[in-house]
């Protein structure tokens, strides 16, 4: 099954905030069942190494909790906690250097991967961490344009929306 979302293709971090979305019926959530978990492995290319089941849904969706309390509020706690089930074992190998993530528990790779990837962002630069500007948009991304200025997801949604209802509002 295609992945349903209307926003693909933020950084590991943002793309498990973006499992939840507002649709046409309401509050949508991809990982509210193994079903949508396996689209979101699929999707983020962990599919072959890590099993879509309970115990993965689970610790992804404390992960997802601990990324969102981290960018909405400056969280660090819940954060820390999922970085704590690894870490990045380095190794020299015939090809050269390797840094690979080391977690224990399978079911952690994911949501580690994505602590670890939001990490990554805030050392890049943690300002271009947003959330669509539009009032019922709760997706986020990372603001890649030149000036650093995105307000929106998707400038032919979001965007849109937001100026065709200023414009109706000025003209009514």
């Amino acid at each position: 099954m295609p992945d349903p979302r209307p926003h693909l293709g933020e950084p590991l971090a943002l793309d498990l905030l973006n499992t939840r979305w507002n649709g046409a019926g309401g509050p949508q959530d991809l990982l509210a069942d193994v079903d949508g978990l396996a689209i979101w492995l699929g999707t983020a290319g962990l599919a072959e190494r890590v099993a879509a089941d309970p115990a993965t849904l689970a610790a992804l969706r404390r992960a997802r909790d601990a990324v969102h309390d981290t960018v909405a509020a400056g969280g660090r706690d819940a954060l820390n906690a999922v970085l704590a089930h690894g870490r990045i074992r380095r190794s020299l190998t015939a090809a050269g250097p390797v840094a690979e993530p080391d977690v224990a528990d399978p079911a952690e790779l994911p949501g580690w991967l994505a602590a670890a990837d939001l990490l990554d962002l805030l050392d890049r630069d943690a300002d271009r961490i947003r959330q669509c500007a539009h009032p019922d948009c709760v997706l986020f991304f990372y603001d890649t344009s030149r000036n650093g200025t995105r307000r929106w997801h998707s400038m032919a949604a979001c965007g849109n929306r937001t100026k065709a209802a200023r414009h109706y509002a000025r003209r009514s």
